[in-house]
């Protein structure tokens, strides 16, 4: 893709640096923005993710985004969408930033219509938070000041998938374990194991793919793309947070937590290199305090008979056994009311407003 006027593509390690470090400015002195890893972006500069920069007179980077397109996520949402994220401005840089994406998409001569901050896909990571801003962010969230609202909304995007993310206490559960079902299939709950991670992730791949098709920004996860991920979950990793609740032996719902080290990301500024990576892993004990629920979900077929509770107070039992004092979740679309009535009877309460932007070309 030729670079749209006054956007410069990343062409070097050079301008990853300086696409990178972007962040640092726009966000410095500020513990509530917790950065993308530095690896994971790189990998998709290598991977061929377009990734651009606008620089002001004096050559400063002032802006920075993706532009990419999914044929997958364009069949969502019946039209064809210039994509981009990991998008940052200062206030000066916002609209020349968006006009540059518009202009990207009018050149491709193919798209509908804008949408995003993305990352790549909103299933992945992205998403502008619209309230509670005095609140930090957290891993695999959004944290941006009210500005980037007024800048998104001004210049004429709308809001799509309005979301909330949760923050709740961990109350001590209560020790029953499933039993049987109505009809007497026996339902167990099976827990995380490191030494069967990959296993166990192919296995929620297809409990999340089959539990999130009916969403409407929802695009299926390959293997590789999971891969991609939950590279290096291993050290991260809790076992007891990890989830999934068989029925008659066949797996039937699930839930995914880790413990939130998101102070630690800001302290390395999103580097999770393998250096920072044994760093955590020796103060790992200081970040059981927090958790981050990632993502959880039920078959279809057997939504609706009280399987997502059974687990949910499996995995508050484990929280409160680990000595976890807080849980927040990632967004829960306004929706999904089922959802958000469960950390409603945690004591729960939105903590952000969520929100995706389109704009019609």
């Amino acid at each position: 893709m030729t670079a749209p006027r006054g956007l410069e593509r990343v062409v070097d390690r050079r301008g990853l640096r300086e696409f990178l470090a972007l962040t640092d400015r726009v966000y410095a002195g500020e513990p509530r923005f917790v950065p993308p890893s530095r690896q994971q972006v790189r990998r998709w500069w290598r991977d061929g993710v377009p990734m651009y920069v606008l620089r002001d007179h004096g050559g400063a980077v002032v802006a920075r985004t993706t532009l990419h397109t999914d044929a997958a996520l364009d069949a969502r949402l019946g039209r064809r969408c210039q994509l981009f994220g990991l998008t940052e401005f200062t206030d000066a840089a916002a609209r020349p930033l968006f006009e540059a994406v518009t202009d990207a998409a009018h050149a491709a001569g193919d798209r509908d219509a804008l949408f995003g901050p993305v990352a790549l896909l909103p299933n992945q990571a992205g998403g502008v938070i619209t309230s509670g801003y005095a609140d930090r962010g957290f891993i695999d969230s959004a944290w941006n000041p009210p500005r980037y609202v007024g800048a998104y909304e001004s210049y004429g995007f709308r809001r799509r998938f309005e979301s909330d993310t949760w923050i709740c206490p961990v109350p001590a559960g209560d020790d029953v374990p499933p039993g049987a079902d109505e009809d007497g299939a026996e339902l167990r709950v099976h827990r995380g194991d490191v030494r069967r991670l990959a296993d166990q992730l192919e296995l929620l791949r297809e409990l999340l793919n089959a539990s999130f098709a009916q969403l409407g920004y929802y695009t299926e996860i390959s293997a590789a793309q999971l891969r991609r991920q939950t590279d290096g979950l291993a050290y991260l990793l809790d076992e007891s947070l990890l989830l999934y609740l068989s029925r008659a032996g066949r797996p039937v719902a699930f839930v995914l937590c880790v413990p939130d080290i998101s102070e630690f990301v800001v302290r390395v500024r999103g580097n999770l290199n393998l250096v920072n990576q044994l760093r955590l892993l020796a103060v790992r004990r200081r970040y059981r305090r927090e958790a981050v629920l990632i993502v959880k979900g039920v078959l279809p077929e057997h939504q609706g008979r009280g399987y997502q509770r059974l687990l949910s107070a499996a995995l508050r039992r484990n929280l409160h056994a680990g000595g976890y004092t807080t849980l927040r979740s990632t967004y829960v679309g306004r929706d999904n009311p089922a959802s958000a009535a469960q950390y409603r009877a945690l004591g729960g309460r939105p903590l952000h407003g969520y929100t995706f932007y389109e704009k019609a070309l």
